[in-house]
């Protein structure tokens, strides 16, 4: 499925079907695409064993003024628009 990240029961499938049949077919069986079945082969190691990725890169400009201002403001005013919170 795009967009989804897989899991490890997916990929050992993905393994245990490849044995016996194509890249294609192991790959649908598994629920993957054949382009994510391919990335595999390139690095074959479980999902859970990568790395993980990294967090935010840069600090939160709005970080100081969120809980103080905006969750009030959101809170105080349930129908307030997205737009009325920037101005």
């Amino acid at each position: 499925m795009p967009g989804r990240h897989i899991n490890d029961h997916q990929m050992r499938l993905y393994m245990k079907h490849k044995l016996t049949e194509g890249l294609p077919r192991a790959a649908a069986r598994a629920g993957l695409s054949v382009a994510t079945a391919y990335r595999i082969e390139q690095d074959s190691r479980l999902p859970s064993q990568k790395k993980t990725p990294r967090g935010r890169r840069r600090p939160d400009p709005l970080a100081e003024i969120f809980d103080a201002e905006v969750v009030p403001l959101l809170k105080g005013a349930s129908g307030i628009r997205p737009v009325a919170v920037l101005e």
